[in-house]
Order: structure tokens, then C-alpha cells, then sequence
């Protein structure tokens, strides 16, 4: 793994999901404390930080009254419209504070469904700083985070997922995703093998220059 052509995707870590009194917390607290959730993507973040990967924030937000999107919703985006979750310019909406953006962290802008792809200029961006491995955190586990995957599987990316990273509404649909659906479309690995990783990248690196 590469740090230079390696991309940490951080997917909706915004406070409505991550904190107390985040509208959608009390769906995934159940699964953030047993996988620390929070906690490893900090960890991934700074490791990514420290072997000078590139960092993606993506973020899902919308105006209020939810123009964006069709006045009918149904599915995961009539839960977010009916708990009033990712309106720009609320609490809500920010990114929390342990993994929020900084140096030269890209965030990307026009996250408006479940895809990172989808409605924003994320392919571009890995495509023109050379990205070849996508390593995805984030929310929820069977939602965002897998469509992102399934998306960058089929874009031709080597991609990895933090399987102690993620989060879901409820345990059973957390490790159904991770045991079913994420190996079948990406390289699953815990936050320590990434991290593993990019520090054993980052010294044979420098054995190799004579450091």
C-alpha cells in the first residue's frame, strides 16, 4: 500500500451520526461502541497524515426543505428528510472535531445520495492525483460506505475496507455487509493491519533511499 497513491475516503463522519444529540446517533451508537468506530478512524486518519496519504472527507449535506432531492423520498433518504439530518450550516451537518478536516485534506463537495461518487467530483480527483488504492471508513456500513466501495470496485481501484471503522443502524446488518457483501467487492482489513501497512510502505521506502 503505496502512501503516495493511496486515498483515505472518510465518509459522513458528521455529527448527526458521530455525537450525542447528532439526530441519527442513537440509530449507530450501538455499533460505534463495539467496533470503535470513532477512535480507529482517527487512528487511520492520522496514519494516512503521518505516511502522507491523501485524505477525502465526504460529507452528505443539504439545503434546508431538501430541494436537492425528489419532493417523495422513500428509503434511507426519507429517514434522513423525516429526522431532519445534514442540513448545511447546522451542528449536524459538521464534520466532528477528532477527524475534522485539516492541511491539505480534500473535502468533497455535492455528496447528495448514498454513492461518493455519485454527485460529486471524487473520481476526478482520484484519477488526477494518481490514486490507484481507495481505503473507505465511515457510515453507515451497508449504505454509503458499501455503494462507495461497490463504485470504486467497478471504477477499477484497489480498494480496502476498515472493517473497525464503519457503522450501522443495528450489529446484524453491520456484519452481515462485512461478512457477505465487502469481500466480494474490496479487500477487508482492520484499522491496525492499514495502519500496518502504510508504516511498513513508509520504511521500506526509506530503506531503500538509505535512510
Amino acid at each position: 500500500m503505496d502512501p503516495k497513491t493511496t486515498a483515505l475516503v472518510l465518509i459522513e463522519f458528521q455529527n448527526d451520526f458521530t455525537s450525542e444529540g447528532g439526530t441519527l446517533h442513537g440509530a449507530v451508537a450501538e455499533v460505534m461502541d463495539a467496533t470503535g468506530t470513532l477512535p480507529n478512524a482517527k487512528k487511520a486518519l492520522d496514519a494516512a497524515h503521518a505516511a502522507g496519504a491523501t485524505v477525502i472527507h465526504s460529507p452528505i449535506s443539504f439545503a434546508p426543505g431538501y430541494y436537492e432531492i425528489s419532493a417523495h423520498p422513500y428509503g434511507i433518504l426519507a429517514g434522513v428528510v423525516d429526522s431532519h439530518s445534514f442540513v448545511k450550516g447546522t451542528w449536524g451537518c459538521e464534520i466532528v472535531g477528532e477527524v475534522a478536516p485539516s492541511g491539505e485534506d480534500i473535502v468533497l463537495e455535492g455528496k447528495r445520495g448514498l454513492d461518493a461518487f455519485g454527485s460529486t467530483n471524487l473520481d476526478f480527483i482520484l484519477r488526477s492525483k494518481g490514486i490507484h488504492t481507495v481505503v473507505l471508513a465511515g457510515f453507515l456500513t451497508n449504505c454509503c460506505v458499501e455503494s462507495t466501495m461497490r463504485s470504486a470496485y467497478e471504477k477499477g481501484f484497489e480498494v480496502y475496507t476498515l472493517t473497525d471503522a464503519v457503522g450501522a443502524t443495528s450489529l446484524a446488518e453491520h456484519a452481515n455487509a462485512i461478512t457477505y457483501d465487502y469481500p466480494m467487492f474490496s479487500k477487508p482489513i482492520t484499522t491496525e493491519e492499514f495502519l500496518g501497512a502504510l508504516v511498513g510502505d513508509a520504511a521500506a521506502s526509506d530503506t531503500s533511499r538509505g535512510y
